[in-house]
């Protein structure tokens, strides 16, 4: 098996034994979609609290997840997102509470979601974005929990990997689109694929370029299509998080 569907395996499990939460308050911040259609001089940063990876074991696992939150919200990141997957990426649903607890901008909730009962918990624990990857779920399966997410709220970032999954996302006419650059198979990392893509983007969503950013040359190859980059491993490793953030904000 590849890595996605080893991952799809383990939380088909994770979400049987996960209970059915009762919806809380929805956070109250700014609108991540709308702060980027007002500010579109610069490319904007999501700043990822990222513990571990499949394909690259530890990162970063005694990180102190809201000291590292709060590096990046005074860095002047648009939103954090904190990965949640536990038997993986090593992180927790309350790495995402208490940063959600600490920081006063947009937290995405990083995780392979599957069911609305994950959509709600993300809410619940402060999460005012949430992930949905195309190539992990049917396009009945993505409609509806575009649909449950919008309902709740909640800002959808939906994840596309090649030109197939691009059409889908934007047949659904959603507002944020993110090209990841790592392939969700064989976890291996190439630019090329938001440099390909981004030739063929076809609405006015935001589309954001996720992994594989380390510097501002590389944030030069992408900034005429893209107007974000979602940072994880390039910003954990770093002994200044801040200093890294502002280096990657190149104007546009």
């Amino acid at each position: 098996m590849d890595f996605l569907e080893k991952i799809i395996n383990e939380k088909q499990q994770e979400v049987k034994k996960m209970p059915l939460e009762i919806v809380q308050p929805l956070r109250e911040t700014y609108s991540f979609y709308q702060q980027i259609k007002d500010h579109p001089e610069k490319m904007h940063i999501i700043g990822e609290v990222k513990r571990a990876s499949p394909s690259k074991g530890a990162i970063n696992l005694s990180v102190d997840v809201i000291e590292q939150a709060k590096a990046y919200e005074q860095a002047g990141v648009t939103a954090i997102s904190v990965l949640t997957d536990e038997h993986f990426f090593k992180g927790s649903i309350e790495d995402l509470r208490q940063v959600a607890g600490q920081v006063n901008i947009p937290v995405l909730c990083k995780d392979f979601i599957i069911d609305e009962k994950q959509l709600i918990r993300a809410r619940n624990a402060g999460a005012t974005i949430v992930l949905l990857i195309v190539a992990a779920l049917s396009k009945q399966k993505l409609a509806e929990l575009y649909t449950k997410a919008t309902a709740l709220g909640l800002e959808v970032l939906v994840e596309v990997h090649d030109e197939q999954e691009l059409r889908i996302a934007e047949e659904l006419s959603v507002r944020l689109i993110g090209v990841n650059n790592r392939n969700l198979k064989t976890f291996k990392v190439s630019l090329s694929v938001s440099q390909i893509l981004g030739e063929k983007q076809e609405t006015d969503a935001i589309y954001i370029s996720e992994s594989g950013f380390s510097n501002a040359e590389q944030v030069k190859l992408v900034k005429e299509n893209y107007q974000a980059i979602l940072v994880g491993e390039g910003l954990m490793r770093e002994n200044d998080p801040k200093a890294k953030v502002k280096e990657l904000q190149v104007l546009r």
